[in-house]
């Protein structure tokens, strides 16, 4: 009879545990383009993959950043993309300063922040 109590209690501690990675993980950047517009600014395309499961768990942002991590351009995500999956965003008018080569796309999730892990992108 006192075995079920202590198995019960290691069901329950094995399905927080199995829980755990998937809210835990963070935004994915699978792609990036970037193209320099005609007046000099760039327009960046960000494909992210992330396991949205609604409005208190989703990727909630993405950013530009040069090599320094200076904040170049950010482009918001107004609401989770549960059954969009994964999905592109772009953003205009990114201002690069002359002789930059090469800049950072960080994604962000709401609330586990900024993803530490940025992509590096080579502009041409």
């Amino acid at each position: 009879m006192s075995r079920f109590p202590n198995m019960v209690r290691h069901f329950i501690t094995a399905l927080l545990f199995l829980s755990l990675p998937a809210m835990a993980e963070p935004p994915k950047i699978d792609h990036v383009s970037a193209r320099q517009a005609e007046n000099g600014t760039w327009r960046f395309s960000v494909t992210i993959s992330h396991p949205d499961t609604g409005w208190d768990h989703y990727a909630d942002a993405w950013r530009v950043l040069d090599m320094d991590g200076k904040e170049l351009g950010t482009r918001a995500l107004a609401h989770p993309h549960v059954d969009e999956q994964p999905f592109t965003r772009s953003l205009s008018n990114v201002r690069i300063p002359e002789g930059v080569k090469r800049v950072q796309v960080q994604a962000r999730d709401k609330p586990g922040g900024w993803n530490p892990k940025t992509e590096i992108i080579t502009l041409k």
